[in-house]
């Protein structure tokens, strides 16, 4: 299934994709996180609603979609160089040797919808860079997951943009959590597709500027793929349910080009992922 939010007269409201350009807007539960927490009781729910029809139903062009988790439980967790072209490029950009993937997190602030306009503050950056990445939403809590059990944990999948801020991530004394949580720098969506409806390990990636291809990759190419990520992040840490875990990112990031592209005022942005969707982000200027 593909769930998702959007607003309406009476707020966000929580509603399932049908046939590619219906939605079918939900009632219970209200929300996506209480759906996430539902667990299979509430999938159930949605998926009476759908094969009977019940709920209001409205045409996708016609809404304005939301994040489809505007509230997750806690920071979005990030995965840094978690694709070997990725690691290399960043290595080179820098000067050093390669670095191991990281964990880091992003601000809950910095999530937006996918089609919301971005804002560069320009009196903080100059240096705004794209990053496409599959990001998984947790649907049971766990520690110590072992590979294995990892899908038992997974609600679904989403796009992630991780918007980075150069200028601060490596140059206010290496403030990956600054540099990558400014007011909107995690666009998210364009909705959930459940766990059961989305094998991740060879996935294509994509990301378009003004047009421009700047980014094609496959999750294959992941260093650790998603059970590895989903393992490695739970290690002697309780990750709740409603947690937003982004994998990381392909090669062709702004900052390690020659010479360095960064994004401006203007500037459409569409990062794809294969079988979820596309965001489509404008940036302005504040």
């Amino acid at each position: 299934m593909k769930l998702l939010t959007f607003r309406s007269s009476d707020g966000p409201r929580l509603g399932a994709l049908r046939h590619g350009d219906e939605v079918v807007e939900l009632a219970d539960p209200p929300d996506m996180l209480s759906l996430i927490d539902s667990g299979e009781e509430g999938l159930e729910l949605v998926r009476s609603a759908l094969s009977r029809g019940k709920g209001k139903v409205h045409g996708l062009a016609d809404l304005h979609l939301l994040a489809p988790l505007s509230n997750p439980r806690g920071n979005v967790i990030a995965i840094g160089r978690n694709y070997q072209a990725h690691a290399e490029e960043s290595a080179r950009a820098a000067g050093k040797a390669v670095d191991p993937p990281t964990v880091f997190t992003k601000a809950v602030t910095s999530v937006a919808g996918p089609h919301d306009d971005i804002v560069i503050d320009g009196a903080v950056t100059s240096q705004v860079d794209w990053e496409v990445e599959l990001g998984i939403v947790i649907g049971r809590a766990g520690v110590n997951i072992a590979r294995e059990r990892a899908s038992e944990h997974v609600f679904g999948y989403i796009v992630v943009n991780d918007v980075s801020a150069r200028d601060v991530q490596f140059g206010w004394g290496g403030q990956y959590f600054k540099g990558k949580s400014l007011d909107g720098f995690c666009p998210t969506g364009p909705w959930i597709v459940t766990g059961d409806e989305l094998d991740p390990a060879s996935l294509r990636l994509g990301l378009r500027v003004n047009g421009e291809t700047k980014q094609d990759g496959s999750t294959r190419d992941m260093i650790y793929p998603v059970d590895a990520v989903i393992e490695w992040v739970t290690k002697g840490m309780t990750v709740p349910a409603g947690t937003i875990i982004a994998t990381g990112t392909p090669d062709g990031v702004g900052f390690a080009r020659t010479p360095p592209e960064f994004l401006k005022a203007g500037d459409v942005v569409e990062a794809e992922v294969e079988g979820i969707g596309t965001l489509r982000n404008r940036f302005v200027s504040r």
